[in-house]
This record gives structure tokens, sequence and C-alpha cells, in this order.
């Protein structure tokens, strides 16, 4: 198999606040008032996610890529969602 594996990220729950991805080992949290571009999404585009390299996601019905690090330490890029 050429180039790079990776893991299956998968939507484990959704709420009226936010939605939990797990990636391997690893759950993050991205709350709506943070990640404001799915707090409209429905279920399906939220669940409709890809993970095209180790650093990022992708939700191909919302047109939304963000990095691992932007999920992590949202408050580290202010930009992102303001």
């Amino acid at each position: 198999m050429h180039g790079i594996t990776t893991s299956a990220a998968e939507v484990t729950n959704i709420s009226r606040h936010g939605f939990w991805v797990l990636l391997g080992d690893e759950e993050l949290m991205l709350p709506y008032d943070l990640f404001p571009w799915f707090k409209q999404a429905t279920v399906e585009q939220i669940t409709h996610l890809e993970h095209p390299t180790p650093d990022h996601l992708y939700w191909p019905s919302l047109d939304v890529d963000l990095s691992l690090e932007s999920i992590r330490r949202p408050h580290d890029f202010p930009l992102m969602s303001r």
C-alpha cells in the first residue's frame, strides 16, 4: 500500500452544545460557540466526516476543513471563528 494511512474519525455524540469526534484513542469536543459552522448543520452533515491527512478533518457536505490543533487548542486560533 502506498501513501499515508490515517485512522478513521467518527462522530460519537451530538448535543445542543456541540459534538464529539473519536480519532483513535483521542476524543475531541467541538462546541458550537467555538465552531459555529456546525450549529445549524444536520446530523448527516456532521457525521459525514473524512480524515484526509494526519492533521486535518474535513466535512465535505459543509466544506469545512479543520486542523486537529485548531480543535485541540481553539483559543490559539482566534481568527478561526471570529
